[in-house]
């Protein structure tokens, strides 16, 4: 069963700062009691790929998070739309184009989606996560309890008022 919200994190673990989206993923997973009965699922990868677009199906809405050099510290949290755009290719590619693949496969849109962009500083090749990088991480991860809390809750009052 495909839970109503998807936390999908993506970055390569072997690149310093880059790995804050799947640390994300993995931190706020291991701290269990959040699921909420099985309302949400976790998935991490490498980078985004136009198979993602599968992985949106059935949900209410779902968290892309993502290392990012160019937001504001400890991190931005954006409201996304399907669009095409330069990243659009079978190799690499924005939420937005994710989004979009999904509206073309289906003819309708894709659940809502939010990017929870985690400022990092420095992505070389094999160093670990920078100590300031952490720091914006554990803040992140508070802000992304919060938002599977709201939006567990709201889909399970949601099923709960449906079977009265």
């Amino acid at each position: 069963m495909t839970a109503p919200l998807l936390v999908f994190g993506w970055g390569n673990v072997s690149r310093g700062d880059d790995a804050l989206g799947p640390l994300f993923v993995q931190q706020l997973c291991a701290s269990g009691g959040i699921t909420m009965n099985g309302q949400v699922d976790f998935l991490e990868d490498y980078q985004l790929q136009i198979e993602h677009a599968l992985d949106l199906v059935g949900r209410k809405h779902v968290l892309f998070v993502d290392a990012s050099l160019n937001c504001v510290a400890p991190f931005e949290v954006t409201t996304l739309h399907a669009a095409r755009d330069v990243s659009f290719t079978t190799h690499a590619m924005s939420p937005e184009s994710v989004m979009q693949v999904y509206r073309d496969l289906h003819s309708a849109e894709p659940p809502p989606c939010t990017l929870l962009a985690i400022r990092g500083m420095s992505f070389e090749l094999g160093a670990p996560p920078g100590q300031s990088a952490l720091e914006n991480l554990a803040l992140a991860l508070s802000w992304g309890e919060s938002w599977i809390a709201r939006n567990a809750t709201s889909d399970f009052v949601a099923q709960e008022d449906g079977d009265a």
